[in-house]
């Protein structure tokens, strides 16, 4: 594993982005399914503090679409400078992209609402090129060098769309390209903080975008945080069965573990709800 992999690594697990579960107790996602470990990229902003916080302020601010890219470019440009793991990862992913012999010519950066512009914004800015926000009804706005401008056509220009995290790549799908599209443009780059690996890069290749990740979730990366002491042996080997197969891994658990899903469904509403979820979904029969 590289020096940067290793820092990303540390990175992750320094700031919460990157939890790990008790081996008996899978955190429960949104889908209804199971898993060993959960990510947050967004926590790499500094904390989960720091980050819930800029998310607050993403909120009260994007009503008005013309200043909350602004807004957003000031308050990141602040953590930046106040905080080292924030500031040595924008530094390493601005390089990344001076230095990819593919990631040439293009025209415009983008971002999504709302995880991908605490890194797009920034990085935008540092390579001197216009940053289109995109707001979730595929509205956007292009910041460019401190002027912010909602009627534009990039008709014919090239776009690297800088993510926090690829999982499916849904949100390409259903949002960043087309928004893309409707000015006139197209993504032919993505870079994303963390790719799960669950297929986005895939789906990125057969739209012809190039995908690029500065780290995968993948049995290397576990490796290197039990060789650092952030998992232990019992994490380690819940994560390699998952990895290989994450519904057979997981199936296995609750057949041998009954009381975990008795348990979830009178814990919280939030769990309640994801438990029965899992049931209705019949994910794991």
């Amino acid at each position: 594993m590289s020096n940067l992999k290793e820092k990303l690594v540390s990175w992750l697990f320094q700031t919460g982005a990157l939890r790990v579960c008790p081996q008996d107790k899978p955190f429960w996602y949104t889908s209804g399914a199971i898993g060993p470990y959960y990510i947050n990229t967004h926590f790499l902003y500094g904390s989960e503090d720091k980050a819930n916080n800029l998310l607050k302020i993403i909120d009260s601010e994007k009503a008005d679409k013309i200043k909350c890219p602004v807004k957003l470019l000031e308050e990141v440009l602040s953590n930046y400078s106040k905080d080292a793991i924030f500031k040595e990862l924008i530094d390493e992913m601005t390089k990344f992209v001076q230095e990819s012999p593919e990631m040439k010519n293009f025209d415009y950066i983008s971002g999504g609402e709302r995880r991908d512009w605490f890194f797009s914004i920034i990085i935008a800015h540092f390579l001197k090129k216009p940053h289109i926000t995109i707001y979730k009804d595929l509205t956007v706005a292009v910041l460019d060098d401190g002027k912010v401008n909602d009627g534009i056509d990039i008709n014919g220009k090239k776009v690297l769309h800088i993510a926090d995290l690829i999982n499916e790549a849904s949100s390409y799908e259903r949002a960043w390209i087309p928004a893309i599209k409707n000015l006139g443009g197209e993504i032919k780059w993505s870079m994303a903080v963390v790719d799960r690996m669950q297929g986005g890069a895939e789906y990125l290749n057969s739209r012809n975008i190039i995908p690029f990740s500065m780290i995968n979730i993948d049995k290397e990366l576990f490796e290197r945080a039990l060789d650092c002491g952030y998992i232990n042996n019992s994490q380690f080997e819940m994560i390699d069965e998952y990895i290989n197969n994450p519904k057979e891994a997981m199936k296995n658990f609750l057949k041998n573990n009954p009381e975990f899903m008795k348990n979830a469904l009178v814990s919280d509403e939030k769990t309640k709800e994801r438990a029965k979820l899992c049931i209705e979904k019949k994910i794991y029969e």
